[in-house]
């Protein structure tokens, strides 16, 4: 079992947190979303052209560049959050050009060394999977594949090849935080891509409150919250560990109270 294993097979579905690496105080919010109830943290990469988020995930990382938000400032960021919490699942999400300009074997080793469980990268399609798949899945790096409401038959399959730790599936055909899809699109598309797979599917982009998270656990194995959250390290700065812990509890206890594997 690894711990991205162990999150998924809880009795109650799992609920992942997203914030950028470098916003704000990165350490005391990551410690803000364990505390809250978060299962599962995803840490953001800042990129300059984060071209599948919205504004809210788009400012955070112009103020996470802003601040000189290295590649290796962010895996230390990890290294020091594996030390304070050994059992918390860690996946890195960002794009492929700080990932693998170094080379994919350094990124992957300097990943596992980090104490890593997974990594989403968004602009790396399953076709060009061996630009970094190959070397995480040798480091015991679970690579985390986004699917869409536009993955039919035909290509999810290649989606779900060498993929591993849970399937992300973007309920909207857009970016970040904008808008929500109609929760029966989410059912059918979950229940379509659980019937191909034993792989836990998360859902994500447009999940802002308990209310609708809890909606979505109900036919899901895990909730995605990002830019909710990352708009609260923006608007309260020092002051936004407090808040994190307030709403991911909020959110976690929404997630947690549905009926896992009612899709």
């Amino acid at each position: 079992m690894t711990r991205l294993s162990n999150a998924f097979s809880k009795p109650h579905p799992a609920l992942v947190c997203f914030v950028t690496a470098g916003d704000g105080d990165t350490a005391a919010n990551l410690d803000a979303l364990v505390e809250g109830g978060a299962d599962v943290i995803e840490l953001g990469m800042p990129f300059t052209d984060p071209m599948a988020d919205g504004p809210a995930i788009q400012a955070a990382n112009i103020r996470s560049l802003n601040a000189g938000t290295t590649t290796a400032d962010v895996l230390r960021i990890a290294r020091k959050f594996r030390e304070r919490h050994p059992e918390v699942p860690l996946v890195l999400m960002g794009y492929a050009n700080p990932m693998i300009r170094r080379g994919p074997d350094w990124f992957a080793n300097a990943a596992k060394e980090a104490g890593v469980d997974g990594v989403i990268c968004v602009d790396i399609p399953p076709e060009e999977d061996d630009a970094l798949g190959p070397q995480l899945r040798d480091a015991g790096i679970s690579p985390i594949r986004l699917a869409t409401p536009t993955t039919d038959a035909k290509r999810l399959p290649q989606v779900l090849e060498g993929s591993s730790g849970f399937l992300y599936y973007v309920a909207v055909a857009g970016i970040t935080g904008m808008q929500q899809a109609a929760i029966e699109s989410i059912e059918a598309n979950v229940s379509r891509i659980k019937r191909s797979t034993d792989i836990p599917v998360a859902v994500g982009f447009g999940v802002r409150t308990p209310e609708q998270a809890a909606e979505i656990a109900e036919v899901a194995d895990g909730v995605v919250v990002g830019s909710a959250l990352v708009e609260l390290v923006g608007k309260h700065g020092a002051d936004a560990p407090a808040k994190l812990s307030e709403l991911t509890a909020g959110l976690a206890k929404a997630v947690h109270s549905a009926a896992k594997g009612a899709a």
